[in-house]
């Protein structure tokens, strides 16, 4: 899954990184000292080695005789690995000499192609005692008088010492790894946090923007986000000025085309019937495209506006007011939910659309009319792959007599007007649609509850989640 959050993604590779740093150092350190002391362990059976044959002799009676002391206590006690044995080599035959931790058990012996000597003529093997203990044998042989009679030495010592030892540092080592990597996380987070707070700040700058509080990016960056945020400045402004310039030039346009218009409406009432009527058909199919072309112009020319922001609740109510003075018999409900829903649109382009849709309504309206604003499904995001990840949708329904299915294509071509008993051009329609689909939204006509038309309109709305 694929991490959008820049702090997640600093903090995971911190945290992976501290994780495995601290694991390979632990492991290091472990084995470091385990060598350490498995070599101490044999210096130690080398030492006691060479006193056990600075304190062996050969008596007068050619018996072996000494009486070695250690220093260890546990030489002298039973069964706890740590053992030495002194015996007679060659052919002079004498009894042994014994640790009391040994008593009358016997150490077992490698041969010496399993374990042979080293240069200094000393080996060293593990093997078990009787006592089960696994015991580290370090042995040599020596010449003890001037006769050449020799003797085979040997000192044991328990490996677990070793062990233990070994497992006692490490469990300490990894408390310490651990409690040091849980405070350098914590430390390495908190830094993250606090060096990457200038983003939220920024961050919660554009939120004021797409939320129609303030019209520029402002704030204290540091040096690296300054420039970023020269720049989206300079964007807003540019953005706001071709607007102004777009709507100046339309409005312009719509003035110069405005008297001419008028004109032809007047002639067309004082000439003859058939010809009036085909030239004021014409002319207020002139000015409906006229008015429909410059909307497009002036859309796309402020169209993913980050400014562009409508409170849906406000337009409504008047859009809804102005229909019940203007359809009194008529009965207009408004739903919208949340109260606070927001339009990524132009005010003048949502009251334009929605207007439209609440003519038709109430041109074919037996009797109520319903006009909703809701957040859209999830089954509606994502259309015409626009990135924008919040809709709104908007319906308008009537309990009039409906469209079929090949009527409501009809309905939405160009000019077709399905009732020529019922006034208007036929635009009406095909310029809602042609608005939504600016704004990178949809209009959807179906049949409604109530039997009639049902005209759903899916929008872009505003959120704060920029991110």
């Amino acid at each position: 899954m694929r991490i959008k959050s820049l702090t997640a993604r600093v903090l995971l590779l911190t945290t992976v990184w501290s994780t495995v740093a601290l694991v390979v150092i632990g492991l290091l350190i472990s084995t470091l000292y385990r060598r350490s002391a498995e070599r101490g362990f044999q210096d130690l059976l080398r030492a006691q080695l060479y006193n056990v044959i600075n304190s062996v002799t050969i008596g007068d009676q050619g018996a072996l005789s000494g009486s070695p002391q250690l220093g260890d206590l546990r030489f002298a006690q039973p069964k706890t690995g740590w053992y030495w044995v002194v015996e007679p080599l060659g052919t002079y035959t004498t009894a042994p000499l014994v640790s009391p931790s040994l008593g009358s058990a016997t150490i077992p012996v490698l041969s010496v192609v399993e374990a042979p000597f080293d240069k200094n003529y000393e080996r060293y093997y593990q093997v078990m005692d009787a006592s089960g203990n696994r015991v580290q044998v370090a042995e040599t042989e020596v010449v003890l008088d001037t006769d050449g009679r020799a003797a085979r030495v040997r000192v044991t010592g328990n490996v677990d010492v070793v062990e233990d030892d070994v497992r006692n540092f490490s469990h300490r080592l990894y408390l310490a790894l651990a409690g040091f990597g849980v405070g350098s996380l914590i430390v390495n987070a908190l830094a993250i946090l606090y060096g990457l707070r200038p983003l939220d700040k920024a961050r919660a700058a554009l939120e004021r923007i797409r939320a129609g509080e303030s019209e520029q990016l402002k704030g204290d960056f540091p040096r690296e986000i300054l420039p970023l945020a020269n720049e989206v400045n300079a964007l807003i402004d540019s953005n706001r000025r071709i607007v102004e310039r777009a709507r100046m030039q339309v409005g312009n346009l719509a003035h110069s085309l405005k008297t001419p218009i008028a004109v032809l409406l007047n002639e067309a009432r004082v000439l003859e019937r058939s010809h009036g009527d085909l030239v004021r058909n014409q002319a207020e199919a002139m000015q409906g495209q006229v008015q429909s072309y410059l909307n497009r112009a002036r859309i796309a020319a402020q169209r993913e506006s980050v400014l562009a922001r409508t409170d849906a609740e406000p337009a409504l109510e008047r859009l809804v007011r102005v229909m019940r003075r203007l359809n009194v018999d008529t009965e207009f409900e408004l739903i919208v939910q949340p109260p606070h829903l927001a339009v990524a649109m132009e005010q003048q382009d949502l009251e334009e659309t929605v207007g439209n849709l609440l003519e038709n309504a109430a041109r074919f309206a037996k009797s109520k009319v319903r006009l909703s604003a809701v957040e859209a499904g999830d089954d509606v995001k994502g259309i015409e792959a626009s990135p924008r990840k919040h809709w709104v949708e908007l319906a308008v329904e009537d309990d009039g007599p409906g469209l079929e299915p090949d009527q409501i294509r009809e309905a939405l071509k160009r000019g077709r007007r399905l009732d020529e008993s019922k006034p208007g051009t036929g635009l009406g329609l095909s310029i809602v649609t042609e608005i939504s689909n600016e704004y990178q939204g949809r209009l959807e006509l179906t049949r409604g509850e109530w039997g009639g038309l049902k005209a759903k309109l899916i929008l872009p709305g505003v959120t704060k989640d920029v991110a």
